[in-house]
């Protein structure tokens, strides 16, 4: 049971890919899986393409940066809401760096968060571009990795107002 101020997940991930003869090969598996937790549905996993993946399954390096950028996105749509900052649009492309670390291993080096927001109004637009800052500072999944997240804003405001 988690104490006050604490908060507990769970996820299970089910791997689907035997093809009938397990991993006797590194070849002779999918890399098929499923991720669930309860409520959602089931989430279609996969490895990056390069490790013998498929494209058309999330893969975990994907799934890292939905994470950073749903993360971002909802510490600042929250500080927006309290601070009097109407957001009437919002899309986030992110970019992230993975490098092999010739060992069968690596890391992420960085990610790019590019979050694309309109506000109400004009007089929004200064504030609504501060507040990623706190947002990022407050983003439980940024502060939880041990490379940098950037973040790169635009705010717009509907022309006229």
């Amino acid at each position: 049971m988690p104490r006050s101020g604490e908060h507990a997940y769970r996820t299970r991930v089910t791997w689907t890919g035997n093809t009938g003869a397990g991993t006797g090969t590194y070849r002779a598996y999918g890399r098929d899986h499923e991720v669930t937790a309860d409520g959602p549905p089931p989430l279609p996993g996969t490895a990056d393409p390069a490790f013998r993946g498929t494209t058309d399954r999330w893969n975990p390096e994907q799934l890292l940066l939905a994470s950073l950028a749903q993360c971002h996105m909802l510490s600042y749509l929250a500080l927006c809401a309290l601070g009097g900052v109407v957001v009437t649009a919002y899309e986030d492309t992110a970019d992230g760096t993975m490098a092999e670390d010739g060992a069968g291993g690596g890391r992420f080096t960085e990610v790019v968060l590019r979050p694309r927001v309109e506000v109400a109004s004009a007089e929004m637009r200064e504030r609504a571009l501060a507040l990623h800052d706190t947002a990022h500072a407050k983003c439980f999944i940024a502060n939880s990795v041990s490379f940098p997240v950037r973040h790169e804003p635009v705010v717009t405001a509907p022309q006229g107002s």
